[in-house]
Formats: structure tokens, sequence, C-alpha cells
């Protein structure tokens, strides 16, 4: 069976900075980036035994989004300079380990997952997608998964439909209507401001999407929920184009490009140089196809899986 892996790269990144602590080389070179996406990485590798792998970027560029509201995302925090030194590292390694990466100016790595899983996810492939973005979970099938790794990196929960919809309360489908009404704070934009989660949950168990929501105002009873989505129908509809993974980004993309083997020798010399004995050790004293003793990736509780993004 063919499976395709397709990893979040700046969601990994951030959090590879944010859980490990600041290493760095007898030089002062920092590497704790490079040490945590491939501790990753390798993980899940093992793990899932991809016939395929390609790792998505998002790229400095503003995307479509930024255009469509120009403060959306503006609250985060400036990137560390330690942080923005380490992403050429990653992708020299991904190129020394003959792993596929894309990004597109324009889009998030979101869009791009979302683009190369809406072409490969009925070709008799499964797809595995790493990271832990909420947003992402409406790409989530029959065969296409969200793998969500737990801090430290041993443990892994796998989002089926029916695991999205006990998380959130809505089918995965629902996602960008869920954020639409409830907004996301992470993203900067309000929504429905005054609609909770539950709410949401709730007004889309009835109307099934927003545009069937707001094409039905009238019929809600008067009360806070109906005033509150009058007043908010511009808001709501923009939540939702941001909240929408796009799924037709043109890209020049061919699976046999992404076909992975395992890692080789070219990556064991690159690590060297920043001084990865640890890493080193533990990637390469596997041979190709060995399979770990415990062969399913262990799933932990909900609540100790937000720890990872």
């Amino acid at each position: 069976m063919s499976k395709l892996l397709l990893v979040d790269g700046n969601a990994l990144m951030h959090r590879a900075y944010h859980a490990i602590p600041p290493f760095r080389t007898s030089k002062e070179i920092p590497t704790n980036v490079l040490y945590g996406f491939l501790s990753i990485l390798y993980k899940s590798i093992v793990d899932f035994q991809p016939t395929h792998v390609t790792v998505c970027f998002d790229t400095p560029v503003q995307t479509f989004r930024n255009k469509l509201l120009e403060s959306y995302q503006a609250q985060r925090p400036k990137v560390d300079d330690d942080f923005i030194t380490q992403i050429p590292f990653v992708k020299r390694a991904l190129d020394a380990a003959h792993i596929f990466h894309i990004e597109k100016d324009g889009f998030e790595a979101d869009d791009v997952i979302g683009t190369i899983t809406h072409h490969y996810k009925n070709n008799g492939i499964t797809v595995f997608i790493l990271s832990g973005d909420k947003d992402i979970m409406q790409l989530v099938e029959e065969k296409v998964f969200i793998v969500t790794p737990q801090i430290g990196f041993s443990k892994t929960h796998i989002y089926s439909p029916r695991d999205v919809k006990e998380k959130l309360g809505v089918s995965p489908h629902q996602i960008p209507d869920y954020k639409a009404l409830a907004g996301d704070p992470s993203d900067n934009y309000i929504g429905a401001k005054g609609i909770g989660p539950k709410t949401a949950a709730k007004l889309l168990a009835q109307f099934e999407t927003v545009d069937n929501l707001l094409s039905k105002l009238e019929t809600l009873p008067e009360g806070k929920v109906k005033t509150i989505l009058k007043e908010h129908v511009e808001d709501v509809e923009l939540a939702h184009q941001l909240a929408t993974i796009i799924t037709d980004v043109p890209l020049e993309f061919d699976i046999k490009g992404a076909e992975f083997v395992w890692f080789n020798d070219e990556l064991k010399a690159y690590l060297t140089g920043f001084e990865m004995s640890s890493i080193i050790k533990r990637i390469f004293e596997r041979k190709q196809g060995e399979v770990p003793q415990e062969k399913k990736p262990k799933v932990i509780k909900e609540k100790s899986q937000l720890s990872l993004f």
C-alpha cells in the first residue's frame, strides 16, 4: 500500500524551537530546531513506514489571506533570530536526506498540503499529515489522517473523522464553518464575536453550513444569537474564507519525486557537522524497513496531546 507522509514544516520547526532546550554546537551555532524537527520526522517515518514523504513550508511572502485581512496573524510575536537561522539548516538536511520539500509564495503550507492531499487521496494512497494545526483537520477523510505527536515525541495521536468530531464537536468538512462562527484569536479574526465554540457546533448541527445558516437567519428565534449573527454577517463570511484551506494551488509536484527509501550517509555527514551524535546514532542504528518492537504508535489522551502544537 502506498502511504504519503505530508509534513507541516513550519509547525514542526516552531514546536521544536519551543520544546527543545537551546542546543548549540561548540562554535555556538543553534541546533534545537534542526534536532527537534528531525526527531519528530524520524519517529513518524519509523511509525508509519511511508513510501513517499514531502515537507511543506510557509514562505516570508504575504499570502492571499493577508490581502483579505490586513491584520491576519498580525498579533503573533516576532520570530527569534535563532529560529530564522535554522530554517536553511532544516531544508539542507532534507536535501541531504533526499526528502522532497515544497513551498509556494502567496499560500500557506496548509494550502500546499491541502492541494497535494486533494489530488492524491483518491489514487489508492493513504495520506498522513504530520501537524498539530486545528485548521488542517478539515482535510481528514476516510484515507486522510492527521498525526499529532506529544511533547517528547514518543507518543502519537492519529485523528480520523470520528476523532475530529469528538474533539471539536463538528465534522472535518465543517471546520471552516465552525471557525467562521467562533473566530480564531491565534489568526486574529473574530467571526461572529460573542458566538462561542459550543454555540457554533450547535448551530452547525442544525444548519450544516454557514451559508445555509445565514440564508435562514430570519427563521431563528429572537435573541442574542440572532442579533450577533445579523451584526456580523460580513465578519462571518470573511472568517470562512480565511479558515478554508485551498486545494487547487498551482504546484509543480510529481509524487514520484517524493519517493522515500531510507536515510542515507549524506545526511549523516551533514549532521556530523552540527555535532549531533545522539540523533545520528538514533537514526542510523536502525536499518531500512526495520520496524520497532512496538509497531503501532502510542495513542495518548486528549488533554496531554495538546502540549505539542
